[in-house]
């Protein structure tokens, strides 16, 4: 199961993972989730190539289809994943149909391999006793977490390599505003840092200045959300600042008992 909030890269990273599989591998993805049960057996039995007479649908005729291709994939060598995206707006009765699914194995290994991709919410939605069943079957966990300060500046400087350009482009102040703003979020980071470096190439800037980029953010966020974004950085800085003055002065009183 991999988690994140939107806009962490999760759809990256699944497309990562597709270009990484090996050749003896047939996948299934499930990109629209808002299905019945019925709707998502049909729609794997598609991903898998499988043909299906629509006057025998039911629960038992889809699944029945399916287990046979999985037997078929594993005599043949064949690995056989199902990848579900957006997985947080699947019905429970759906991921039951899910759990049952993998419910066919040899001794060794299950012979259908679920991936979830989905927002936090899903990570609640196992969390329900009727599908404490499933939730026991995930055996690999991941949540995408906001990328800290350190890494918006290292993120940014790669975008920069991969089109021959440099980190230099950025100011350092405006990189400390990038995180700020974006929170850390790779799309955001993206869709500001684009309309930042337009506008400093319109006003004929060799560098992104922190000015420009708060416009910019501006255009896309909007103003009560950077000006909110900002004024709460800077109470967390006039806070930390007074705390420190109060430790320092507690100190130097010391010295003097």
């Amino acid at each position: 199961m991999l988690t994140g909030e939107v806009g962490t890269g999760k759809t990256t990273v699944s497309r990562k993972l597709l270009q990484q599989l090996p050749d003896n591998t047939q996948v299934a993805m499930i990109l629209n989730p808002t299905l019945s049960a019925l709707e998502l057996l049909a729609t794997v039995c598609d991903e898998l190539g499988l043909s299906y007479s629509s006057d025998k649908a039911s629960l038992k005729y889809f699944t029945d289809l399916i287990l046979s291709k999985l037997a078929e994939n594993h005599q043949s060598g064949m690995n056989t994943v199902l990848m579900v995206d957006e997985a947080q707006h699947l019905l429970p009765e759906v991921l039951e149909q899910l759990r049952l699914l993998t419910n066919l194995e040899t001794n060794r290994e299950k012979l259908l391999k679920v991936v979830l991709i989905g927002q936090p919410e899903l990570q609640q939605l196992l969390k329900r006793n009727e599908l404490r069943q499933l939730a026991q079957r995930i055996t690999a966990r991941y949540h995408l977490l906001p990328l800290t300060a350190p890494e918006v500046s290292s993120y940014i400087a790669h975008r920069l390599s991969v089109a021959d350009g440099d980190i230099s482009i950025f100011s350092k102040g405006t990189l400390r505003a990038v995180h700020q703003i974006t929170g850390g979020i790779p799309r955001v980071i993206n869709l500001l840092c684009d309309r930042a470096l337009t506008l400093s190439f319109t006003k004929q800037h060799a560098v992104v200045k922190k000015p420009i980029f708060l416009a910019a953010a501006e255009q896309i966020l909007g103003e009560d959300v950077v000006s909110q974004r900002v004024q709460g950085q800077n109470r967390w800085y006039l806070a930390s600042t007074f705390v420190l003055a109060l430790v320092c002065g507690y100190a130097i009183g010391s010295l003097y008992v």
